[in-house]
């Protein structure tokens, strides 16, 4: 007879995990033939940052979309190997590419995010994967890219991520080199933070100031200075794009029941 006074929790019960996705710069301008190498080359690089950072991505539940592969690593990854070593040696590889005679270059923006996941029909739902998804294709991350032209990586991650894992002190994660943006996309609303290895935080905060603000929404409001946590409301990341809302930031509280039939 068990021993044990709880029963195993189901094989479906929602957990926190990291989830990363990184994408390519300015794809679609390629021809078919250089998206297909391009394709590949990406899949290469990401294994190899990976094998000398220690990870193993045949662990990685990987959802490949063309350009761009998000994916749900295991329980058990560090996730200050993800945002020092393997984005180190991603800067690397990316760099060693670009650098050889008339190769095609490659950049990239990637995004990291810690949060509730699940497997859903269509990949994955939960806050983790709605907020990576925004993440990657910030306004600021892309503006970033666009003014540091020598750049080849730039990396947004979580406030989450930054305010645990990049501030808690690892001799390889500088939490000054890491700029704040508020990101603002349709019914996303939450702060990351940006780096782009090899470059001054200082350029990295001229070329995030310099993009447009979003109009205001009635989904979003303005950032508040409590400490942010992070809900979904019938979110799901599904392709590239989010359906639900998210919000990160303080919940809003539900509307009061009505006291009698509607008029």
């Amino acid at each position: 007879m068990s021993t044990s006074l709880f029963p195993p929790p189901p094989d479906d019960l929602p957990r926190r995990r990291l989830c990363l996705a990184a994408d390519v710069e300015q794809y679609s301008r390629l021809d078919t033939r250089t998206q297909s190498a391009v394709q590949s080359e990406l899949v290469r690089m990401l294994d190899e940052a990976a094998a000398l950072a220690g990870l193993d991505r045949t662990t990685w539940t990987r959802q490949p979309q063309g350009d761009l592969e998000f994916a749900v690593l295991p329980d058990a990854t560090q996730e200050d190997d993800v945002l020092g070593p393997f984005v180190h040696h991603l800067a690397v590889r990316l760099g060693d590419r670009n650098a050889r005679p008339a190769a095609q270059r490659v950049r990239l923006r990637m995004a990291v995010d810690s949060g509730v996941v699940v497997d859903a029909a269509l990949g994955h739902a939960g806050p983790a994967p709605v907020a990576v998804a925004r993440y990657v294709n910030a306004p600021q991350l892309r503006a970033v890219l666009a003014t540091l032209t020598a750049a080849d990586l730039a990396v947004m991650v979580s406030d989450r991520l930054y305010q645990d894992v990049v501030c808690y002190g690892r001799w390889d994660l500088d939490p000054a080199q890491y700029v704040r943006a508020h990101v603002r996309v349709k019914e996303f609303s939450g702060y990351g933070w940006i780096r782009v290895p090899g470059h001054a935080p200082d350029d990295v905060r001229s070329a995030v100031a310099a993009t447009p603000k979003p109009n205001p929404s009635s989904d979003t409001g303005a950032p508040s200075r409590t400490p942010l946590s992070q809900y979904v409301h019938q979110g799901a990341a599904v392709g590239r794009d989010v359906t639900g809302g998210l919000s990160i930031g303080l919940p809003v509280p539900p509307p009061p029941a009505s006291s009698g039939p509607a008029r």
